[in-house]
């Protein structure tokens, strides 16, 4: 029989990652023995696993350098999943400005370090946008500002002080009603693709929770989005030399109507696996394929 597979996630996410059932019975059915198990568990013997799929150590970015440490020495003693170089470079949203100078359409972001780059935003900061670091998950330390360039330039200043990396975006009108696409690929191929509502369209601003509570649903995904999805994970793949085991896209409607990506997620997405009736067996299909 080959070695468990270990599914990591962290002790305060395991409730709400509802994908973690359906991915071991998937690999149940495929004679793959699971195991869930902390990231920062040192009791862990991870030379025992046939692999480690990262899905849901979601408070990964408030201890970010011992989770790298963590990545480097696991990838040591078992295959990860994504590898340690897709998790590194993706945990920092700067590689949207990689893809964006690749020609994919991203939001427009402009990234904050000090205050001579937030003099640089201040026309942005007046209007309409969302503020966040570049390290983060769950949407921690996010927050929607309406033309209150003050209060956004505190959140900002926040940040940068606290020794991170600030983002600024202008907010996405459409998705108040359109929500986003999410779209999961599995060793560079499709799956299938859910709707996100929009967790900042009330103006209520979450921060510093590990697990948000989201309006998810199934979708087709467009012509155009899956277009621009293919590009993302044809870019992703050509930087690495490999498709990655899993990819989510996220992409919502621009403000001249075509879709943009919002976020590209290779570390630890919700894959909605519940959204497609047939999206748990590709996922273990995916898996077994690797090995």
């Amino acid at each position: 029989m080959p070695a468990p597979v270990a599914l990591v996630s962290c002790a305060g996410a395991r409730d709400n990652d509802t994908d973690l059932d359906l991915i071991v019975r998937a690999l149940g059915d495929r004679g793959r023995v699971c195991e869930v198990v902390d990231w920062d568990d040192a009791s862990v013997d991870w030379s025992r696993y046939s692999t480690a799929i990262v899905r849901s150590p979601w408070d990964y970015h408030r201890r970010y350098d011992e989770f790298l440490a963590w990545v480097d020495r696991v990838s040591a003693l078992t295959v990860l999943h994504n590898p340690a170089g897709i998790i590194r470079w993706n945990t920092d949203k700067t590689y949207l400005a990689e893809l964006g100078e690749a020609g994919i359409p991203v939001i427009p972001t402009t990234y904050v370090r000090g205050a001579e780059d937030l003099v640089l935003a201040n026309d942005l900061i007046k209007g309409d946008v969302v503020v966040k670091p570049t390290v983060s998950a769950g949407s921690n330390n996010t927050e929607r500002h309406r033309s209150a360039p003050a209060a956004a330039a505190a959140h900002v200043m926040s940040l940068v002080d606290a020794g991170m990396t600030a983002m600024v975006q202008p907010y996405q009108r459409f998705i108040d009603d359109n929500g986003e696409t999410g779209m999961l690929y599995f060793n560079g191929e499709f799956s299938h693709a859910f709707r996100k509502g929009a967790i900042l369209a009330t103006g209520e601003n979450t921060k510093n929770g590990l697990y948000v509570v989201e309006d998810i649903g199934p979708r087709a995904a467009s012509e155009a989005e899956r277009e621009l999805g293919d590009a993302v994970i044809g870019h992703v793949t050509a930087r690495f030399g490999t498709a990655p085991l899993y990819a989510r896209v996220d992409v919502v409607r621009g403000s001249i109507g075509a879709p943009v990506l919002m976020e590209l997620e290779l570390a630890e997405p919700s894959l909605f696996l519940h959204t497609d009736p047939q999206a748990p067996a590709r996922f273990a299909s995916a898996v077994v394929a690797r090995r």
